[in-house]
């Protein structure tokens, strides 16, 4: 019976320390995309955690290095709602109407890694890293999506199946 008693404790001692690993893990990476506002109203708070930001690419702020490599560019602030962009007339609408108005709140982020081949003027940039002491954000990770490249090929998925 003693036997048995070392095994439930160790079986429990075993899932707390996965439930431990879970909770943990998953309250530093399970982040929603903030905006650039949201970013900017964390304040300090924001400096050095690891976040994801969403925004449009202002494509003349994009320098390339590849000595280094590593690029850097502005994001521009884009709604998070996504009826907002349903009723702003999609994505593309949004990405266009953000990079042209000279008001929105806007980002430098640099990404430390060679250009990816997507980034452009007004994609959207969802990137993860981490906001410096210096106010740029610094992308461990850099997704991009052109809207305007991939518009004519939905229709043509959804007619051929």
């Amino acid at each position: 019976m003693a036997g048995k008693g070392k095994f439930i404790f160790a079986g429990l001692l075993i899932l707390a320390a996965v439930i431990y690993l879970i909770v943990s893990n998953t309250g530093s990476t399970a982040h929603y995309f903030l905006t650039i506002e949201e970013l900017r109203a964390m304040g300090d708070r924001a400096i050095g955690r690891n976040l994801t930001v969403s925004g449009a690419v202002l494509g003349d702020s994009i320098v390339y290095d590849p000595t280094i490599p590593q690029v850097t560019f502005t994001i521009v602030q884009v709604p998070a709602d996504p009826k907002e962009v349903e009723r702003a007339g999609g994505l593309a609408a949004v990405l266009h109407a953000a990079v042209n108005d000279p008001d929105a709140p806007r980002l430098e982020v640099v990404y430390n890694n060679v250009k990816p081949d997507l980034l452009k003027h007004e994609s959207q940039a969802i990137i993860r890293g981490h906001l410096g002491e210096d106010g740029r954000f610094y992308a461990d990770e850099v997704l991009l999506k052109c809207p305007s490249r991939y518009q004519e090929a939905v229709p043509e998925q959804a007619g051929g199946q």
